[in-house]
C-alpha cells in the first residue's frame, strides 16, 4: 500500500493519521505527500515527499507518470480546489489499481457551489441556510462568502446590507445569507460506497482561525442525528466528510455548507470514534466493514492544534 495525500501542504496532523490508518492494514504501508509547491512542512513527516505538477488537466500525463513512479495505490484529495479533478480521474485510475479516496462528481460540484447547496431540500427539522446572490429584505444582518470554494476566505460576518455590498466588491463571485445568532458547530461523519453513514460526531468549534479550528471539542447532540442522517445519505456523499451548522436560541439547527472530503481538525473525529481515514482504506481492499463497529467516545475530548518544532 503507497498512499498519495495530495495538497499535503502543512497538513502534518492529517498525514500522520493517515500513515497510522495505513499501517494497522499493512505494517510496510508507505505514506506520501504531494504538494505543487516545494518545499512543504509535511514533507518532513511522509515516508516520501513527490513535488507533483497542478491537478489540472493539462497535467494530467505527467501526474500519471508520477503516479506509476511512485506506485501509487491510493489517492487521498485534501483541498477543495482538486477535489473536481480526482474525481473525474476515479474511474480511468481504478483499472491502474489506484483507488482514489472521493465522492463522485455530482456531489462534490454541488457542495463546492454554496447556492446550489442552499437549495438543497432536507429532513424538515434541519434547515439548510439561504443563499441569495444579492441582499433583499429578507435579512437585517448578512455573512458574505465566497460562492465556490473555501467559504472561510475573505468571509464577512454580521454585516448590514450596506456594508455586505460594500465587501462583495472585494470578491470574484459573492453570496449573501442571513446572519444566524447562534452556537456553531462541526460535523465529522464517514459513509460508505452506498452512501449510508456509518458514524458522525458533533464538535464546538470553540476558537476558529484562518477557516479552521484551532481549540475544538466533542459534545453529544444525539436530537440531531437523525436530520444528519437524512441529509448526508440524500446527498449521496462518500467516505470521510465535514458538516458546517449553526444551533440557534431555539435549539434548531442550521446547515451552512457541507465539505466533501477530511476536515482541518476531523483528527478530532478519529479521537472520537470516526475512524475515516482505516474505514476508506479498508472498504478500498474489500474488507467487511460489518466487523469494525462505531464505537463513539462516551468522555468529551478536547483538540488544541499549536505550532511545534522539528529539529532534523
Amino acid at each position: 500500500m503507497k498512499v498519495l495525500l495530495s495538497s499535503a501542504g502543512a497538513k502534518v496532523p492529517l498525514l500522520q493519521a493517515l500513515k497510522t490508518a495505513a499501517v494497522r492494514l499493512q505494517p510496510d504501508a508507505v505514506v506520501i505527500a504531494g504538494d505543487s509547491s516545494k518545499p512543504v512542512v509535511s514533507q518532513y513527516f511522509a515516508d516520501h515527499f513527490w513535488h507533483m505538477p497542478l491537478c489540472n488537466e493539462s497535467n494530467l500525463h505527467a501526474i500519471k507518470e508520477g503516479l506509476a513512479e511512485y506506485q501509487i495505490t491510493h489517492i487521498v484529495p485534501s483541498r477543495d480546489g482538486e477535489l473536481m479533478f480526482w474525481s473525474e480521474q476515479k474511474e480511468a485510475l481504478k483499472p491502474l489499481g489506484i483507488e482514489v479516496l472521493v465522492s463522485a462528481e455530482e456531489v462534490i460540484r454541488l457542495c463546492l457551489d454554496k447556492f446550489n447547496f442552499a437549495q438543497v431540500n432536507t429532513h424538515p427539522q434541519c434547515k439548510v441556510i439561504p443563499a441569495l446572490l444579492h441582499p433583499d429584505e429578507s435579512a437585517n444582518l448578512w455573512v458574505v462568502k465566497e460562492r465556490y470554494g473555501a467559504g472561510s476566505q475573505n468571509i464577512g460576518l454580521k454585516l448590514t446590507t450596506q456594508e455586505a455590498l460594500h465587501h462583495a466588491k472585494t470578491m470574484q463571485s459573492p453570496l449573501y445569507q442571513p446572519f444566524i445568532q447562534g452556537t456553531e458547530i462541526s460535523v465529522d461523519a464517514w459513509l460508505d460506497k452506498q452512501s449510508q453513514l456509518k458514524g458522525h460526531i458533533f464538535r464546538y468549534r470553540t476558537k476558529v482561525q484562518h477557516g479552521e479550528s484551532q481549540i475544538s471539542q466533542t459534545v453529544s447532540l444525539p436530537q440531531y442525528d437523525a436530520q444528519i442522517k437524512t441529509l448526508l445519505e440524500q446527498l449521496q456523499l462518500t467516505g470521510p466528510v465535514v458538516l458546517q451548522a449553526i444551533i440557534d436560541h431555539q435549539q434548531q439547527l442550521h446547515i451552512i455548507e457541507c465539505n466533501s472530503r477530511f476536515g482541518g481538525a476531523s483528527t478530532l473525529g478519529i479521537k472520537a470514534g470516526v475512524d475515516s481515514l482505516y474505514w476508506s482504506l479498508a472498504e478500498s481492499m474489500a474488507m467487511d466493514l460489518t466487523q469494525m463497529p462505531f464505537t463513539p467516545s462516551s468522555q468529551t475530548i478536547t483538540q488544541v492544534r499549536y505550532a511545534g518544532d522539528l529539529y532534523l
